[in-house]
């Protein structure tokens, strides 16, 4: 059974990191809850390249942060913020794609 990420974490937003990249916060409620979606290998760099439909070097950091319960991950923007072309100018509306990510999960939530 899987279940969707937004219903194992507390927070999953996006905004902008500067002018050219995209900042992702996946943030849990419990460090047992984020070890157990770590341990699932669910969420990588290249799973989230891939659900972007990007090449994994725009992924530039995926940094798991333990003390946190959080995910961070960094990547860099296809246009500039503010550029011709640009949909998101705070990069708010990004995190979209993260929030149905299947997490292998066997226990009640």
């Amino acid at each position: 059974m899987t279940v969707p990420l937004h219903r194992l974490a507390k927070t999953i937003r996006s905004k902008n990191a500067g002018a050219h990249h995209y900042t992702f916060d996946i943030i849990f409620d419990s460090r047992e809850r984020y070890e157990k979606v770590m341990a699932t290998g669910a969420i990588t760099r290249e799973k989230v390249a891939a659900l972007y439909g990007v090449p994994v070097e725009r992924i530039e950091a995926f940094v798991p942060y333990p003390p946190g319960n959080a995910i961070k991950i960094t990547m860099r923007r296809a246009v500039s913020s503010g550029d011709v072309g640009d949909s998101d100018v705070y990069g708010a509306q990004q995190y979209a794609p993260l929030l149905d990510i299947p997490i292998p999960w066997e226990e009640p939530l």
